[in-house]
C-alpha cells in the first residue's frame, strides 16, 4: 500500500479511485463496512484509497483529553487498511489552518486531485470549516467534478451506532467484551520489550514490560486476560497472558504502565516487539498491604485464568 503525507495539497493522481474519507480510529465494523462496500464496487484497473486524518478534531481544536490517543496506532492503521485491500493511504495532518479549509475547497482542491470515481462515506459524515457541511452538501460538490457519492447507514450493534467514542470509552472503563464486539477483534497495543524493575521474576510472576504505546487510549487499570504476539522476523507466536494496566500502587508506582505475564513461557523478549490483545477484565487495580499479599493475588489470577482458558492449573 503506498502511503501519501500530506501538509498542503494531496498530489495528483491519474488512477480511477474510490476514496473514503474520515480518521479511521480502530477500523471498527462500520469503517469496514465502507471498506466492504468499495472492494464490491471496484472495477479493473480501479484503486480504493483512504484520506485519513492524522489527530482528531475535538483534540486539535478544543483540546478535549478524551481524543488525544487513539484505539489504534498509526502503524495499526496501515496495517489494517493494506489488510482491507487499500491501495493508497492519504495521512492528512489535520491543524487548526487545515480546519479552516471550506467545504468547496475541500472538495474541489483537495478531492478535484485525485481523479476520483465515487466516495464513500457514512451518513453522519461532515466536513469543511465548523463541519458545516453533511453528505447531501458533499453529494451536491462532488457531482460539479462528475464525482458520484455513496452514502451507507451507520451499522449498529444493540440499536446503537457504533463510533469510535463509544469504543474508546468502553476501553477506559475495562469493558473489553463491548469493545471486541464494535471493533470485531480484540483491543491490542503493540510495542517494545524494555527493562523493568525484575521485581515480577523476584515474586515468581516475570513480566514484559511493553513501552512505546503512549499512542493507545488506556484501559481502566487492572488486571486483564489477554493474548501476547510475539513478533519474530518471519513470524508469531502466541502466548495466553495475564496483563497488568494501571499504576502498581502496591509498590508506589507513579506512571501509566503496561506489564504482561506470559503463561506457560521462559525465554528473554527483551528488545521484541509485542502486540497484547485484551480479552476480559479480571479484576480492578488494588493496593495491597505488601508483597506477599500482592504475591497471593497474582497466584489467584493465575488460577481464575487458567480455569477460564480451560489450561491446567499449577499447584505448589
Amino acid at each position: 500500500m503506498e502511503t501519501i503525507e500530506v501538509t498542503a495539497l494531496p498530489p495528483a493522481s491519474t488512477k480511477p479511485t474510490t476514496l473514503l474519507i474520515g480518521k479511521f480510529d480502530g477500523l471498527h465494523l462500520g469503517h469496514q463496512q465502507l471498506l466492504n462496500e468499495a472492494n464490491t464496487l471496484r472495477e479493473s484497473g480501479e484503486e480504493i484509497a483512504v484520506f485519513g486524518f492524522s489527530d482528531h478534531p475535538l483534540w486539535v481544536l478544543k483540546e478535549d483529553s478524551k481524543y488525544e490517543k487513539s484505539l489504534s496506532s498509526y502503524q495499526d492503521k496501515l496495517h489494517l487498511l493494506e489488510h482491507a485491500s487499500v491501495d493508497r493511504y492519504y495521512h492528512i495532518y489535520f491543524t487548526k489552518e487545515y480546519a479552516q479549509i471550506t467545504p468547496e475547497q475541500f472538495v474541489r482542491e483537495q478531492l478535484g486531485q485525485l481523479n476520483l470515481t465515487r466516495v464513500i462515506v457514512g451518513e453522519g459524515f461532515q466536513f469543511g470549516k465548523g463541519r458545516n457541511a453533511d453528505v447531501r452538501g458533499l453529494a451536491n460538490l462532488c457531482k460539479e467534478q462528475g464525482i458520484s457519492v455513496i452514502t451507507l447507514p451507520h451499522v449498529t450493534f444493540d440499536n446503537e451506532k457504533i463510533s469510535s467514542t463509544e469504543i474508546r470509552n468502553n476501553v477506559a472503563k475495562g469493558r473489553m467484551e463491548s469493545v471486541q464486539a464494535l471493533l470485531g477483534r480484540p483491543f491490542e497495543t503493540t510495542g517494545v520489550v524494555v527493562k523493568g524493575e525484575a521485581l515480577g521474576r523476584q515474586l515468581g510472576f516475570p513480566t514484559l514490560n511493553l513501552a512505546e504505546i503512549e499512542e493507545y487510549v488506556e484501559p481502566n487499570p487492572g488486571v486483564y486476560l489477554g493474548v501476547v504476539e510475539v513478533h519474530y522476523e518471519k513470524s508469531s507466536a502466541h502466548y495466553f497472558s495475564l496483563i497488568s494496566a494501571g499504576y502498581r500502587p502496591t509498590v508506589n508506582g507513579e506512571t501509566y504502565k503496561v506489564e504482561a505475564y506470559l503463561l506457560d513461557f521462559s525465554g528473554d523478549l527483551y528488545g521484541r516487539n509485542i502486540t497484547v490483545k485484551y480479552l476480559r477484565f479480571m479484576r480492578g487495580e488494588e493496593n495491597f498491604n505488601g508483597l506477599d499479599e500482592l504475591v497471593e493475588n497474582m497466584k489467584e489470577d493465575e488460577r481464575n485464568a487458567r480455569q477460564i482458558l480451560g489450561l491446567d492449573i499449577n499447584e505448589e
